[in-house]
């Protein structure tokens, strides 16, 4: 029996820290809700920044909730067109990865390290990854079939969570690669 699940487009956006957001809005301002995500408690904003990198510059959402560390997201061919040599790594994983300065209306923040290309991964419940036998961390291999472009995706990392149902994220590229829509549907497949 095959195991399947919802891949989600994960477009560019940043995630910032409550002090971060207070010296790039003001300090009365509010992260505002436009759009529930599919993980339980996160939100795509109103709010919108500009990242700047060496060769240009680009408006991104910001996702909510504040985070302990501001960090941006983008995909591979967003890094080049910003001039930045940004990692693939795991939300969250930010040790070394490239500098960027957002800039908002109330202010500036100049980001030491902070920006990443985030590696595909497969959120999903403790419950969920008991049924599909897969444990965090794992690496599999996900099919997404579509029209013209089907592939298999190597290096889908699974990350275990409550408060969500098993969804894959790809970024734009990825999207794009495998021709993706709004009803595409991943299968795991085990190494």
């Amino acid at each position: 029996m095959s195991y399947t699940f919802p891949v989600e487009t994960s477009a560019r956006h940043v995630h910032l820290t409550a002090e971060d957001f207070a010296t790039l809005f003001g300090a009365d301002a509010q992260l505002t809700v436009k759009k529930e995500l599919s993980i339980k408690g996160q939100f795509a904003s109103n709010e919108k920044i500009t990242v700047v990198g060496p060769k240009s510059q680009t408006t991104m959402s910001i996702l909510g909730p504040f985070r302990s560390k501001s960090q941006v997201e983008v995909s591979a061919t967003d890094a080049r067109s910003l001039g930045l040599k940004a990692p693939v790594r795991l939300s969250g994983d930010l040790a070394g990865s490239a500098p960027c300065k957002l800039v908002g209306p109330a202010g500036e923040v100049e980001l030491n390290e902070g920006v990443i290309v985030a590696k595909r991964h497969l959120h999903i419940s403790a419950a969920e990854a008991e049924k599909a036998n897969v444990a965090n961390g794992e690496v599999i291999m996900v099919k997404i079939s579509s029209a013209d472009r089907s592939l298999i995706f190597d290096d889908v990392e699974v990350r275990i969570g409550e408060g969500c149902d098993a969804t894959m994220h790809v970024d734009t590229d990825e999207s794009n690669a495998a021709g993706c829509t709004p009803a595409s549907v991943g299968e795991l497949i085990k190494k």
